[in-house]
């Protein structure tokens, strides 16, 4: 009995360690997400690093950091997932503004623009401290695009035309599936009163309606 349950917990350790090897040796890992997919655990620092074997990835949150100085933002953060209509917040020294606006623009995985806008100051722009701005954009994204991800930049208005005087923040999107890509629906059914079913349909998967009843006149 006791040999037999030697040999058991043999082959579960040995299976354990052979899914193991094949998962690390059989899953490339070459980038952050891959990494995350992996299942290595998360550093909670900023920006996260996931640690695969003796390889370490750092998540991409474009060039916020090196532009905090001068230009933040409050929505959407690096990585968050988007929708259309998309309002964008923050604030910027009073030199990313002329005549108290600037440029915003929406790129897809391509860097194809999809959508551009004008943020605007939401106080005296005349200033060299920081001024809170607010941008709306509408976009659509291809249902066929290759990767959900894209990129929200924030250009430093620059009337003179000269390159040395363009700056511009990045900030990394995922597009969310409302914006165009496709989504499944889950395979609820809804009973209507008359005891038919209608399921979930449409780009926010509601339920279809329900057929009308018609109410029989009484004498």
């Amino acid at each position: 009995m006791k040999k037999a349950l030697f040999i058991v917990i043999i082959l579960v350790v040995g299976l354990a360690l052979w899914w193991q090897l094949g998962r690390e040796g059989n899953m490339p890992v070459t980038n952050f997400a891959e990494c995350v997919e992996a299942g290595n655990p998360l550093m909670e620092s900023y920006p996260r690093q996931c640690r695969h074997g003796d390889q370490l990835f750092t998540e991409d949150i474009g060039n916020e950091l090196e532009k905090a100085d001068i230009i933040r933002i409050d929505s959407p953060r690096p990585n968050q997932a988007i929708e259309s209509p998309l309002t964008v917040t923050g604030e910027a020294r009073g030199s990313w503004f002329f005549e108290a606006s600037f440029p915003v623009v929406l790129t897809d995985w391509e860097d194809k623009i999809i959508a551009q806008g004008i943020a605007t100051a939401k106080s005296d722009w005349m200033t060299s401290e920081f001024v809170s701005f607010e941008a709306m954009i509408t976009f659509t994204v291809d249902e066929n695009a290759y990767d959900n991800k894209g990129t929200l930049i924030l250009r430093k208005d620059n009337p003179s035309g000269l390159p040395e005087h363009d700056d511009a923040l990045e900030v990394p999107v995922v597009f969310s599936v409302s914006t165009g890509l496709p989504q499944a629906c889950t395979q609820e059914a809804k009973i209507c009163p008359d005891g038919s079913a209608v399921g979930r349909t449409g780009p926010n998967c509601e339920f279809a309606e329900c057929p009308t009843i018609e109410e029989v006149p009484t004498e």
